[in-house]
């Protein structure tokens, strides 16, 4: 999972830099109204929300756009009413997909979704088809600043994580779905800086892709990840190291 990792890396840097950043405050904000609804308005009782408020902070999103999203999940504010979806498919060479969906229109969601992975040689499939080779991970990201590795694994295995990876400029952090709040709290209260938490899909096996097909993957993705109502893309493709480090160079 490194290679695809680092893949995203990239792309997170590239979104940093340029107008998708409006976009993912718009998904958080929105991840924050649909948690405060289905869960409350209180943090604390809350893990969805608490999780979702971090991220935001961590993306400097201003408060004030926080505490509104909340209310309008709460019903406080007036706010558009959002569904959750989640729809499973494939991409080009066959690479799985999950697309986990927030929207107003269902309707109008799958056909545009439909049309896009049409578009690419790709389908959408039925329930089931592909999540039964991804498993849902806790995935903590902690930054390499001064941070000792030893330190960090042990208290990060001692709170019930299950690996700790580290990469270039951070740490991963990998849990169950059950204990990840717990062990994000627990580094947090350790003083570790979290700069991400949230909930991954993390597939079985994967399917590798050439320089070529990368490149017709990477554009689906992204157009995948730009659409308003998709919060989060899931896939099982394998990328080189080479091959990352290519298509770096032709971002930058």
């Amino acid at each position: 999972m490194s290679g695809h990792s680092k893949w995203a890396n990239i792309k997170h840097k590239k979104a940093a830099a340029d107008a998708k950043r409006g976009k993912i405050f718009t998904k958080i904000l929105k991840e924050i109204t649909v948690a405060a609804r289905t869960g409350g308005g209180d943090q604390e009782g809350n893990p969805r929300l608490r999780t979702a408020v971090d991220n935001a902070k961590s993306n400097n999103i201003p408060s004030d756009n926080v505490e509104r999203a909340i209310k309008k999940g709460t019903g406080e504010l007036e706010g558009v009413h959002y569904d959750e979806y989640t729809y499973e498919g494939y991409g080009p060479n066959g690479v799985a997909l999950i697309l986990e969906i927030m929207t107003d229109n269902k309707q109008r969601t799958v056909s545009e979704i439909r049309h896009l992975l049409t578009k690419f040689g790709g389908n959408l499939g039925e329930s089931g088809s592909v999540a039964w080779n991804f498993n849902r991970k806790g995935k903590i990201i902690i930054a390499n600043e001064n941070v000792d590795e030893d330190s960090l694994m042990m208290d990060a295995l001692d709170s019930g994580a299950e690996d700790v990876i580290q990469e270039n400029d951070h740490f991963e952090i990998i849990t169950s779905n059950k204990v990840f709040n717990t062990v994000k709290e627990d580094l947090k209260s350790k003083k570790y800086p979290v700069k991400n938490a949230d909930i991954e899909q993390i597939p079985g096996t994967t399917i590798k892709l050439n320089y070529e097909e990368t490149k017709k993957f990477i554009e689906l993705h992204e157009l995948l990840e730009d659409h308003d109502d998709i919060q989060k893309v899931w896939d099982n493709s394998d990328i080189s190291e080479e091959i990352l480090t290519k298509l770096k160079k032709e971002i930058n």
